[in-house]
């Protein structure tokens, strides 16, 4: 069953800018497809009719009007679903803090992701249509992610999902504990003083905010501009949410006090420990962002990793998603993590939501991908059968009304399988703007 937390229910409802897309003149109407809308129940013999970018009607072949002149798509005896949504992403070779210090709040992941970086297209070639792309974990505070649609855009820009107004927001922040952050100094060497910094900030963050708002907008009693502080602010607002890496129990308890000290909303990710204090993250009304490796190894936080921690935290009752971490779980393979996560025996429905609908919401980004409804952005896949079945091939990637991932192309198949100039970003995109993409 769909869940609200904490961590949504702050009154807060974020206008998202729509980006510039090519425009869909023409409507498209799959049909015949075993359709799985996730806002309901699934279709076996479904029509998904898209326009514009948009969503325009789904339901039972024969029940839905196609409108005249629309291009009719045959899909008998293949699955539609929503493009899958990613909440903890590295593609584009995003770069974020270095090794100056611990806490790095001002810095952007948007200021280092190259859109045209093979690791998109391999994206959009495993079904994933929507990212939080992060900067790395070595650092308490590495920076403000970047939620991005993975159109075919040639700027960051065109790839930004960013709320409306003359301060917009364009992604989360990105913290984390555990090992990765306990470096030589000026980085803390241990669990408790990595709390401490953390808390150091966040008071901090309020003092300047405090100050701020003192000021009434006179110029002359505003405190010197700190864009540190002032990103920490807007988590503090709850404009900005938290992305935590976190890996122990006892680590994942600490986010969740430091949560209830300040008041930021948060999603926990990775929780290989989570299955362990299941009830303490669903009483806590936050949402996980959990990380399904068939091979662990690395680092000893993570030995205790189970397939069960997304079964766990479901059925105490908190929300679900998984993410790639890509590229440690490869982005093509992103459907994969749902299906160990229902062989462990999570229920299917809920890992269908967890890869679609429950990774929307963490992103704020619920009323517009993560289900095939009326009025969303026309974000699909195709697949050639189950989507948990090791067998099945994502056949076409659809943005916003445009197919940007077409197996039967020879360039986009090569980035599907692998080989010789897979990874070579410069050909894979003389081929996107010498053709275009439908």
């Amino acid at each position: 069953m769909p869940r609200s937390f904490a961590f949504l229910c702050c009154g807060l409802t974020l206008a998202l800018a729509v980006q510039p897309v090519v425009a869909q003149e023409q409507p498209i109407a799959f049909i015949g497809a075993r359709v799985i809308p996730v806002a309901g129940p699934e279709l076996p013999n479904g029509t998904v009719v898209i326009h514009q970018g948009k969503v325009m009607a789904v339901g039972a072949s024969g029940s839905v009007t196609i409108p005249d002149g629309a291009e009719r798509r045959d899909v008998t005896g293949l699955v539609l679903m929503p493009g899958l949504v990613d909440s903890h992403s590295h593609v584009g070779g995003v770069a974020g803090a270095d090794g100056t210090s611990p806490i790095q709040g001002d810095v952007r992941a948007m200021d280092a992701i190259d859109v045209r970086a093979a690791s998109i297209d391999k994206a959009r070639a495993g079904g994933i249509t929507t990212v939080n792309v992060m900067p790395g974990s070595g650092h308490l505070m590495s920076g403000q992610t970047a939620y991005l649609k993975l159109r075919d855009g040639r700027t960051i820009d065109d790839l930004l999902l960013c709320t409306e107004g003359a301060d917009p927001i364009c992604g989360g922040m990105k913290m984390a504990n555990g090992t990765n952050s306990q470096r030589a100094a000026p980085f803390p060497g241990t669990r408790g003083k990595s709390a401490a910094l953390v808390r150091e900030v966040f008071v901090k963050a309020q003092e300047y905010r405090a100050k701020v708002t003192a000021a009434g907008g006179d110029a002359a009693k505003l405190p010197p501009r700190d864009l540190e502080l002032e990103a920490i602010g807007e988590v503090l607002d709850g404009r900005r949410v938290v992305h935590h890496h976190t890996h122990r129990h006892d680590d994942i308890l600490t986010v969740l006090r430091l949560r209830e000290e300040f008041g930021f909303r948060l999603v926990l990710h990775h929780i290989s420990e989570g299955w362990k204090v299941a009830d303490e993250i669903a009483a806590a009304g936050v949402a996980s962002s959990v990380i399904v490796i068939d091979a662990p190894g690395g680092k000893l936080e993570a030995i205790d990793l189970s397939f069960e921690t997304g079964k766990a935290v479901d059925e105490a009752g908190g929300l679900v998603g998984f993410h790639t971490d890509d590229g440690i779980t490869d982005s093509r393979f992103f459907l994969r993590s749902a299906a160990l996560a229902v062989r462990a025996g999570m229920d299917r429905q809920q890992a269908i939501e967890a890869v679609t609908i429950a990774n929307a919401r963490m992103l704020d980004l619920g009323d517009r991908v993560g289900t095939l409804a009326v009025g969303r952005d026309a974000d699909l896949i195709v697949l050639s059968g189950d989507p948990f079945s090791v067998r099945t091939l994502v056949l076409e990637t659809w943005v916003e009304g445009a197919r940007l991932f077409d197996r039967s192309r020879p360039d986009d198949r090569l980035i599907a399988e692998g080989g010789w100039g897979a990874g070579d970003d410069a050909a894979m995109h003389v081929h996107a703007d010498l053709e275009g993409h439908d």
